[in-house]
């Protein structure tokens, strides 16, 4: 039986970032409303209780019963589930005048205590609340305090239930990791044996025995998830795969056939359909951003379902939904916080069955499944890309020129960034989350080439870096790299005469600009 931390969440910014973090000690973890946990599923070591936007002094702040697990397994309330365990148990909450925000030392803390095993003095933690704790539960007693914070962490004196007011799973926390590692290897006995190696056997095990001889259908986008779940199911499956890889015309500069090599060299069953044509005649004209984006979508599954329909047998349709996607589309209300494509159901015409083999996978998890897998590693460690394509990188109406203007800008910045070698040796383009160029096809600046006056378009650059793409700080590129790039875009691209670098953070900035 697989081991399992199980994450209660009540709203946190952060939640998936302490998943990431569990899943980092090589340990499963499942992330579940604060009100759904599984009273008896056996395989759970643990509890943890997220941070939340609400305070416990809210009407409509969420609430659990906190008997179901608290004396059963370990607990780690965090932030606002500190404030919970003590607030329901006779300690007292309080608001502030002032909102503890940022970072903070211990000064104090219990070195004996197994959750800060191994710390270091003035360890650095990050405080996020409006409200603090300033009595905890007669049954407790504080192991941790900052300079401002007399409880910022305490343990039950009988039961294993412990609770920090900061957060351990931010990086600004300099020995959260520690600390979660203590409370997941330690206290609650992982046995961490969730690694890529044994996800693939499982998952493979698995794939064959539910799909059997069944024919299956993948959408390919020619990113990291759809490519690793066509690896996977390939293995599983072999032949009985039939990916489709639509090309809308506005992939980078001849990416089709690059990824339709790069498939086909992993002996994957791939299909490539040239509908350019279709969604430039759609796009025609268009320049809302949100207009362009649903005629993209409404496009690519006309396209992907006519040719999904030519193979009669298949019955299952694949995706490489990752567990983000499945978070983020609804919140623990019950509200949509963010649609993806990749959930949400089938077209009912379809008549298709479900298979998501990365639906438990972080991003960070689906490249070392990649590797375990052997893919090559520039599809491994591609940057995400958005499935539009360049058409959110175009400015105003699209058009298949304004796309060469682009596709020929963005890949001569993308190719200098995968030869450019920095100091430590790593090439800048695995320095970077995300990077793209953009053309402002809405805006034109004079300029000057031999002797003629230009009045061409401007490009902006953007590179961003990141860990969860939740937030994202501008990339400071070496100014060599900057003005070859810049120098190279101007002379070999012709309709733009203008370079500029976006340095904005996400928030408040987005990390594409439509």
């Amino acid at each position: 039986m697989q081991q399992k931390i199980i994450i209660l969440d009540f709203g946190s910014q952060t939640t998936q970032l302490i998943g990431r973090r569990v899943r980092e000690l090589d340990t499963f973890c499942e992330i579940l409303p604060y009100n759904k946990y599984p009273v008896d599923d056996p395989s759970v070591i643990g509890v943890i209780l997220s941070g939340s936007p609400y305070s416990v002094h809210d009407k409509e702040a969420f609430a659990t019963d906190l008997s179901q697990f608290v004396g059963k397994v370990p607990v780690l309330g965090i932030c606002y589930g500190a404030q919970f365990i003590s607030f329901t148990n006779g300690g007292r909450v309080e608001k502030t005048d002032t909102r503890e925000y940022g970072r903070a030392n211990l000064m104090e803390f219990d070195a004996q205590d197994p959750l800060f095993k191994g710390f270091e003095e003035k360890s650095q933690v990050w405080m996020s609340h409006g409200d603090t704790i300033t009595a905890i539960p007669d049954d407790c007693h504080v192991i941790a305090s900052t300079a401002n914070v007399r409880y910022a962490a305490y343990a039950n004196n009988h039961l294993p239930l412990w609770a920090v007011q900061f957060h351990p799973e931010v990086f600004h926390t300099t020995q959260g990791s520690l600390l979660l590692r203590n409370f997941v290897v330690d206290i609650c006995g992982s046995k961490q044996e969730w690694s890529p190696a044994s996800f693939v056997e499982t998952t493979v095990a698995e794939l064959k025995e539910q799909l059997g001889n069944d024919r299956v259908i993948l959408g390919l986008s020619g990113g990291v998830d759809s490519s690793v779940c066509a690896v996977l199911l390939n293995r599983a499956i072999g032949d009985n795969l039939t990916c489709i890889f639509v090309d809308h015309g506005m992939l980078r500069k001849n990416e089709f056939q690059k990824v339709m090599d790069a498939y086909q060299g992993l002996g994957l069953n791939v299909i490539g359909v040239d509908a350019s044509e279709k969604f430039f005649t759609d796009l025609k004209g268009v320049t809302d951003p949100e207009q362009k984006r649903k005629i993209i979508g409404r496009d690519f599954v006309e396209v992907f379902n006519a040719e999904a329909k030519k193979i009669t047998d298949a019955k299952w349709l694949a995706q490489g939904t990752i567990y983000p996607d499945r978070i983020e589309s609804l919140s623990i209300t019950g509200m949509v916080i963010k649609s993806h494509h990749n959930v949400g159901g089938l077209p009912k015409e379809m008549h298709l069955q479900l298979c998501e083999p990365l639906k438990w996978l972080f991003k960070d998890e689906v490249r070392r499944v990649g590797y375990q897998l052997n893919m090559p590693e520039r599809l491994i460690k591609r940057h995400p890309f958005p499935g539009p394509g360049l058409a959110v990188r175009i400015l105003g109406d699209i058009t298949p020129e304004k796309v060469r203007i682009l596709q020929d800008a963005d890949d001569i910045y993308i190719e200098s960034m995968l030869q450019y070698v920095c100091e430590d040796g790593m090439a800048l383009y695995d320095k970077i989350w995300q990077a793209g160029a953009i053309l402002l096809s809405t805006v034109r600046s004079v300029g000057v080439m031999g002797d003629e006056r230009t009045y061409e378009h401007p490009v902006a650059l953007r590179a961003v870096t990141s860990t969860d793409a939740m937030t994202a700080d501008w990339a400071h590129l070496p100014y060599d790299f900057m003005a070859k790039v810049s120098n190279e875009i101007i002379n070999r691209v012709r309709g733009v005469n203008r370079v500029c670098y976006d340095i904005s953070s996400k928030p408040p900035s987005t990390i594409e600009w439509e």
